[in-house]
C-alpha cells in the first residue's frame, strides 16, 4: 500500500496560525518535505519545526535558481521544470515505499504555492489531501486592522511582477486589492498605486506575524528596505463613497450650486483606433491625458493607460445607451469626460449612441464633440493594398439593431451598383448563418471570382490577412473578429497587392 500525501498549509509563519488539523498530520508524519530558496532558510520548515516528532525524515526541497538567471540549457523555465520532476521523484520513492509524506506550503497550499507543482505530478497517481492554511494577505488585514471588503466589494490579487501599466490598470478597476511578491518590484508597484490614484490609502505589510512584523502607509516605505515578504493591501472601504463613482453613481454637483449654474459641460468621444498604439492620435492621446473619467466597453477601456486621478467606468458591450447616458450625466455634474470607442467612434461606435441619448432635453448644455480615429476598414484595407481607392460602402451584418430584411436589401443594392463593400461584425456565437446568407446574395449580382480580402485582429499581435474570392471565402472560418471587404469587379490583386482603380469604365 502507498502512502498518503499531505499538503498542509503552515500560514504566513506564526506558528499559533497553524490549523489543528494541521498540526497532527505535521506531529504524525513520517516524512515531512518543505521547498527553500537558494541559500536560504526554508520558512515553512522553520513555522512548523517545534511540531515535527523525533526521527522524522526530511526532505529539503531547495530551488536551484530564485530569478531568471540560470546556465540551464532550458532557462529559468527548463531550470525549474526538472527541479519539480526531481522533487517530485524523491517524494515518490518515500510514498511507493508505504510511508505517508506532508509537504508543508507557506500561507495557503493552492495560493501562489510551490505544492500545486508536486500536486500537479503526484496526485493522480498517490492519495493526496489538502490542508488549508491562513494566507499571508488575511494575516496582514488582521495585523493592519485594515477591513478589505464589503457588502459587494470586489478584491483582486496581483502578483507586483505584472507589467507596471496592467498593474496600475486593475488597480484602478477594483475596488479592494492585494499585491503580493514585492521586493524588487516595489519601486514600479508604488508607481502604478500612484497612477491608479490608489496610493493615499494603501498600506505595507512586512514580515506579517513573524518577529520583525511592521505595517506602515506604503506612501512612506523606503523602497530600499523592502523585503521579499511583504505585501501592499488596498482597502476597499466603500463607506464614504469614495468608489461609487467607477460603480456608476452620478457625481453630485457642488453644494449649494444647481446642475444648471455649472459651467457649460462637453463630452468626448474618442476613437483608440483598431489596437496598436502607433494608431492612435495626438489629438486622441492628449483628450485622455486630460479627462478624469473614460466610459467604455471593458476590453477598450484597458487600453486608455491608467495615471492618477483617472476614474474607469466599464460595462458591457450591449448598452451603448446606458453608458452614453452615465458619461453625459458625469459632463453635465461639470466632470471632465470621454467616452472611448474602438476604431473610429463614428463607423458604428459610440458617437451615434451619445448623439441619440443627447437628445432627451435633460442634457441640452452638453456639448458632445467627437474625435476620429482610424477605423478597421481603413486598417484591413491598408494591409491588403488599396482596395478602398474607389466608391466603397460599409455594412454591418448585425441584426441586433435592424432586421435581416434590410441587412439584405442593402446587400443588394451595393453589389448591385458594383461598389467596394466592406462587412462590419460579420459572426459571432449567437449569428452563425449571415455569412453563407451575405455570400449568397452577391453571388447574385457578383462573379464567383470577385476578390475578397479577410482580415482578423489587424493590428495586433494574432493578426492575419487571406485574400480569396467570393465563392472560395469559407463561412464557418468567418467571426467577430474578422473584417471582410468584397471588391468590385475592377478590383484586382496583383504583385503590389490588392487595389481598386480610381477610374471606371463607362
Amino acid at each position: 500500500m502507498t502512502g498518503h500525501l499531505y499538503g498542509v498549509g503552515v500560514g504566513p509563519g506564526d506558528p499559533d496560525l497553524i490549523t489543528r488539523k494541521g498540526a497532527r498530520l505535521i506531529a504524525s508524519a513520517d516524512v515531512i518535505a518543505y521547498h527553500a530558496g537558494a541559500g536560504k532558510e526554508s520558512n515553512a520548515r522553520r513555522t512548523a519545526a517545534g511540531l515535527f516528532p523525533q526521527g522524522v525524515v526530511e526532505e529539503e526541497l531547495r530551488y536551484p535558481v530564485t530569478t531568471g538567471a540560470t546556465d540551464h540549457p532550458g532557462g529559468y523555465a527548463g531550470a525549474l521544470a526538472d527541479f519539480y520532476e526531481q522533487s517530485a521523484a524523491r517524494l515518490a520513492a518515500h510514498l511507493d515505499a508505504g510511508r505517508d509524506v506532508v509537504l508543508l506550503a507557506e500561507g495557503d497550499p493552492l495560493f501562489y504555492g510551490s505544492f500545486m507543482y508536486m500536486h500537479d505530478r503526484l496526485a493522480g497517481r498517490y492519495p493526496t489531501e489538502i490542508v488549508p492554511g491562513v494566507p499571508a494577505f488575511a494575516a496582514a488585514t488582521a495585523a493592519a486592522a485594515a477591513p478589505l471588503v464589503r457588502q459587494t466589494d470586489m478584491l483582486t490579487v496581483l502578483p507586483g511582477t505584472m507589467p507596471e501599466p496592467e498593474l496600475a490598470r486593475r488597480l484602478a478597476d477594483t475596488d479592494a486589492a492585494i499585491v503580493l511578491k514585492l521586493g524588487r518590484t516595489f519601486p514600479a508597484v508604488r508607481r502604478a498605486l500612484e497612477a491608479a490614484g490608489r496610493l493615499d490609502h494603501a498600506l505595507y505589510v512586512e514580515r506579517v506575524s513573524m518577529p520583525g512584523q511592521r505595517w506602515l502607509p506604503v506612501a512612506e516605505v523606503d523602497a530600499d528596505t523592502v523585503p521579499y515578504f511583504a505585501l501592499v493591501v488596498v482597502p476597499g472601504d466603500t463607506r464614504n463613497g469614495r468608489r461609487s463613482r467607477q460603480r456608476g453613481a452620478v457625481v453630485e454637483a457642488d453644494a449649494g450650486r444647481s446642475v444648471r449654474d455649472q459651467p457649460a459641460a462637453e463630452l468626448l468621444v474618442v476613437g483608440l483606433g483598431p489596437g496598436p498604439d502607433g494608431w492612435l492620435t495626438p489629438e486622441a492621446s492628449a483628450a485622455l491625458a486630460q479627462v478624469d473619467h473614460v466610459v467604455g466597453y471593458g476590453p477598450y477601456l484597458d487600453r486608455v493607460p491608467q495615471r492618477s486621478g483617472l476614474t474607469r467606468h466599464a460595462s458591457g458591450n450591449t448598452v451603448e445607451l446606458d453608458r452614453a447616458r452615465h458619461a453625459l450625466d458625469l459632463a453635465r455634474a461639470g466632470e471632465r469626460v470621454a467616452v472611448v470607442s474602438g476604431g473610429d467612434p463614428g463607423v458604428f461606435g459610440m458617437a451615434a449612441a451619445v448623439f441619440e441619448a443627447a437628445e432627451d432635453p435633460a442634457y441640452a448644455d452638453v456639448a458632445v464633440r467627437v474625435l476620429p480615429g482610424v477605423s478597421a476598414v481603413q486598417a484591413v484595407a491598408a494591409r491588403a493594398g488599396a482596395p478602398i481607392g474607389a466608391d466603397f460602402a460599409v455594412v454591418s451584418l448585425s441584426d441586433r439593431l435592424k432586421p435581416w430584411t434590410v441587412v439584405e436589401r442593402r446587400l443588394r443594392a451595393v453589389a448591385a451598383a458594383d461598389l467596394v463593400l466592406a462587412i462590419y461584425n460579420p459572426a459571432s456565437r449567437s449569428r452563425t448563418h449571415q455569412v453563407a446568407t451575405a455570400q449568397r446574395v452577391l453571388l447574385e449580382h457578383r462573379r464567383p471570382d470577385t476578390v475578397v480580402v479577410v482580415g482578423r485582429d489587424v493590428g495586433r499581435a494574432q493578426e492575419s490577412l487571406t485574400v480569396t474570392t467570393l465563392a472560395g471565402l469559407d463561412p464557418a472560418t468567418i467571426d467577430m473578429r474578422c473584417l471582410l471587404i468584397v471588391g468590385a469587379d475592377a478590383t484586382r490583386v496583383t504583385r503590389a497587392g490588392v487595389w481598386t482603380p480610381r477610374w471606371v469604365q463607362g
